[in-house]
């Protein structure tokens, strides 16, 4: 509670002080469960703000808004550029949409039944617009699996599973920079140079097209169907939908994303691997590289029992060579960074996620793995952005919204 307290800002939270000194899209959502245990008003008024203040007329929402000016962050609005295109002004690309799940849980568990109808109803149209606005935008094929078009909107930003088709991301001519977050953390816990070079190359990229997601999705170099994110996008839908049952509102066009997801998500099964791989579209090929994203099919409930099964022994056997679950990499690739960013170390919202989808499907002891590693790291090191999978060291920001919010809402 005095996590979530020190990193308010009134209506939203910031994800760390210093660190990261805005509003984050599914940063809002995770902690929005946590302010449920302290501040339900509170826990409404988190998501209320993110869809106010950060939402397109198009549906699209950003992953960041920029409420305040901050020196603390880099790449602030002034590079963005898109300042005059909302008030505050908003970065120009998304992160998974895990916000329609937040919305039913609250919508289900409000005490108050008044405001629940009411807060729900106000938000429901805009969730459907932002689900929209991800099928025109980044699905113009109706394959059911949207692209990401930046290692950004994934998440998991550095990821191994990224290298290759970020490799394709030219760099020269890219104006010279000063990152900030090296100041608030060790640079072995963050992405190297050369991944901020490429990310910095998209964004630049993204700002001449003046953020046209018809051309964004034509011209940018990095195009990848992340497992994970359309595994949190499946999800939502169906939370989604079960929000518009509850709400009497048309369910058809939600229906309609289901089938296509569902179907579309189990193509992303590797059956000699037993596991899920992420695309790259430009190239044409999976990316066989075994990430924790790999394991969030399960949150969405598409796998059919005998791939969960197949799931859970990949877990344990990451178990076996790592102390705390779940890696963000497998520790065994070659690729496994145990301290940097989302190249190794564990992650509370994906411990979260993942225990949940392992749960849904009977492995009790595995999800309660999950749970008890996540709360004895946080216990042990604090309330870290994340943690050392062999050694449990705590990394990353100190004082981190989401994981304090998870660890109320996972003791609640």
């Amino acid at each position: 509670m005095e996590v979530l307290q020190r990193n308010s800002r009134g209506a939203f939270t910031v994800p760390a002080h210093g660190l990261y000194p805005y509003q984050w899209l599914w940063d809002s959502a995770f902690i929005a469960l946590g302010w449920t245990q302290v501040d339900w008003e509170r826990a409404w008024q988190e998501l209320l703000c993110l869809f106010d203040y950060g939402q397109g007329p198009d549906g699209m929402l950003p992953h960041i808004v920029f409420h305040e000016q901050s020196r603390d962050y880099f790449p602030g609005p002034d590079v963005w550029g898109r300042e005059a295109r909302a008030q505050p002004a908003t970065s120009g690309i998304t992160q998974p949409p895990v916000v329609a799940t937040v919305v039913r849980y609250l919508y289900e568990k409000d005490p108050d039944r008044a405001r629940a109808r009411e807060r729900a109803r106000y938000l429901f149209p805009k969730l459907l617009a932002f689900h929209r606005w991800l099928y025109h935008a980044r699905d113009p094929y109706r394959t059911g699996l949207v692209v990401i078009v930046h290692p950004w909107e994934s998440g998991m930003d550095n990821s191994p599973a990224w290298d290759k088709p970020l490799s394709r991301v030219p760099v020269e001519n890219l104006p010279p920079y000063e990152r900030r977050d090296v100041k608030h953390v060790n640079p072995e816990e963050r992405p190297r140079k050369e991944d901020y070079d490429r990310y910095l190359s998209l964004l630049y990229l993204f700002r001449r097209l003046e953020y046209d997601p018809r051309e964004i999705y034509r011209q940018s170099p990095f195009k990848v169907v992340d497992v994970g994110f359309n595994a949190i996008l499946q999800r939502a839908n169906r939370d989604l939908y079960a929000l518009a049952v509850l709400l009497q509102e048309d369910p058809y066009e939600i229906e309609e994303w289901i089938v296509r997801g569902e179907v579309g998500l189990e193509a992303l099964w590797d059956r000699e691997a037993g596991f899920y791989f992420s695309w790259d579209l430009v190239a044409g090929e999976p990316i066989a590289v075994k990430t924790s994203a790999g394991f969030l099919p399960l949150f969405a409930g598409t796998p059919h029992q005998g791939r969960a099964s197949l799931l859970a022994q990949e877990a344990e056997r990451w178990g076996e060579k790592a102390r705390y679950l779940l890696p963000s990499v497998d520790p065994t690739s070659p690729l496994f960074e145990p301290g940097r960013y989302w190249r190794g170390p564990v992650w509370i919202n994906v411990n979260w996620m993942v225990a949940e989808g392992f749960r849904d499907y009977g492995f009790a002891a595995l999800a309660e793995r999950l749970k008890a590693d996540a709360l004895a790291l946080m216990e042990r090191e604090g309330f870290r952005e994340y943690y050392d999978p062999l050694t449990g060291q705590g990394r990353g920001g100190e004082g981190f919204s989401w994981s304090a919010a998870l660890a109320l809402f996972w003791t609640r």
